[in-house]
């Protein structure tokens, strides 16, 4: 019989599972997503329930032939990154962007490493709105959505600095016509975050992108993590 395989792997969510059990979604870098059933560890005090907690790294086996798998082994891989605060919540919305969108058993090593990064940016508390931004790019740009920002989509016509533009769900970017009341990402931004540029006025332009180009992915459901953030913090909400 041929041995298990171990995985790497991060718990995105877990939610009780009849009487003694967990059902965890897991993202996987050997996999992709991945759903499994942790039977009997619920009301246990070991340590395969405690490693079974989100933004830390460990490795596991499952078994089964279905989509749903049995957990069979777990052990630490790496220490759990310390999350508190805004932080906490914000990883809170990384997990449930990544367990929405993605689709079950797409492995992507680069997507994997990003997450893995996302978290130590959090963590670190430096800029926490900068990781939020890339790691949508990143989610984005695995499933074929990420559009181009130096030219429209429509036309093909450069993307100007003095311009002002909005996101289409078909097109990408595309002009919004002048006039006084004409609102829009100024073109300059767009430049800025083709350049790798992360200004202040390249985050607000890809925090508007972002959200209009999730929308599809994510469908009608709201994302219960942006609950969690108050008007008070509206800078780095999602």
């Amino acid at each position: 019989m041929k041995a298990a395989s171990w995985q790497h792997t991060y718990v995105l969510h877990r939610r009780p599972y009849r009487e003694t059990s967990y059902l965890i979604d897991l993202f996987t870098r050997e996999s992709g997503k991945m759903s499994v059933v942790a039977k009997g560890v619920r009301n246990s005090k070991g340590d395969k329930k405690s490693l079974l907690q989100p933004f830390q790294q460990i490795r596991i086996q499952v078994s089964g032939k279905s989509e749903l798998k049995n957990l069979t082994q777990t052990e630490s891989f790496l220490a759990a990154v310390p999350l508190a605060g805004q932080a906490l919540f914000c990883g809170m919305y990384v997990n449930e962007l990544l367990n929405r969108v993605m689709p079950v058993g797409l492995a992507s090593d680069s997507l994997f490493a990003t997450y893995t990064e996302t978290l130590s940016q959090l963590a670190s508390g430096d800029d926490i709105e900068l990781p939020l931004r890339q790691f949508e790019f990143a989610i984005l740009d695995e499933m074929g959505q990420l559009g181009e920002f130096t030219q429209c989509g429509n036309d093909g016509e450069p993307v100007a600095a003095e311009g002002m533009y909005g996101w289409g769900q078909e097109e990408g970017i595309v002009p919004v016509k002048p006039g006084p009341a004409a609102r829009g990402i100024p073109g300059f931004a767009l430049l800025s975050l083709a350049a790798g540029e992360w200004t202040p006025a390249a985050k607000k332009a890809a925090k508007i992108i972002n959200r209009e180009a999730l929308k599809p992915l994510l469908g009608s459901k709201p994302l219960k993590s942006r609950e969690l953030f108050m008007p008070k913090h509206s800078v780095a909400k999602p």
